[in-house]
């Protein structure tokens, strides 16, 4: 998965954080990462993500309000992510049976830290719901929201694309765009790296199933 989707993020810095902090901001974002996803959101301790980058509890709100600010950042992060890769492999495809084949394919191919930040995301995603009062968590927030959009605008572009085409059969959408995305978080929440499972067995798995799915009837 793409990198990318860290700078854009940053419409949730605190006020007055400098482009020179952006490197330790980082690492800050990577330890919470795997904080958050070894011990569950609820139960990790702000000052643990400290301890892991090697500053001080209170250093860490020049880069992040809170704990669920640091979130909201992660959560926008990974969906950009996720939009960027699909927009790639999208935009490279010969065809559209073969792009929504790699667009899908796209979606777990990720590294261990990716799969970290894709757990994280779907057992916290809630929380993007409810608003906040701190103008740095509420834009965070805010911005989460709109990389889930984007998210689900870019595939039910292309898939009214493959309706034009006749690739794939007419329907909703964003319905459409919904249930394949649906099938790909489920997995989040069961798969370990390093399971008896392995990633390309659920790759290849789900994706003839998401495949079915988008083409019933045709």
């Amino acid at each position: 998965m793409s990198k990318a989707g860290t700078s854009s993020a940053r419409a949730g810095e605190r006020p007055g954080e400098h482009v020179s902090s952006g490197g330790r901001r980082e690492v800050i974002i990577a330890k919470a990462i795997e904080i958050f996803a070894r011990d569950g959101y609820e139960d990790s301790k702000w000052a643990d993500v400290a301890r892991a980058v090697g500053i001080g509890p209170t250093a860490l709100y020049y880069y992040f309000e809170s704990k669920v600010h640091c979130l909201f950042v992660i959560l926008a992060e990974a969906l950009q992510g996720h939009r960027e890769d699909f927009e790639r492999v999208t935009k490279n495809a010969q065809d559209f049976d073969a792009g929504l084949s790699e667009a899908l394919r796209a979606g777990f191919r990720l590294s261990n830290h990716e799969v970290a930040r894709m757990r994280i995301l779907v057992a916290e995603q809630g929380r993007a719901a409810i608003r906040r009062k701190s103008e740095s968590e509420e834009s965070a927030r805010m911005l989460a929201r709109e990389r889930l959009r984007e998210l689900e605008f870019a595939w039910a572009t292309y898939l009214v694309r493959g309706m034009d085409q006749g690739a794939i059969p007419e329907a909703d959408p964003a319905m459409l765009a919904r249930a394949l995305l649906g099938m790909n978080t489920s997995v989040w929440h069961w798969y370990r790296p390093g399971g008896t499972v392995s990633l390309r067995q659920v790759e290849d798995f789900f994706v003839e199933r998401q495949l079915a799915v988008a083409k019933i009837g045709v």
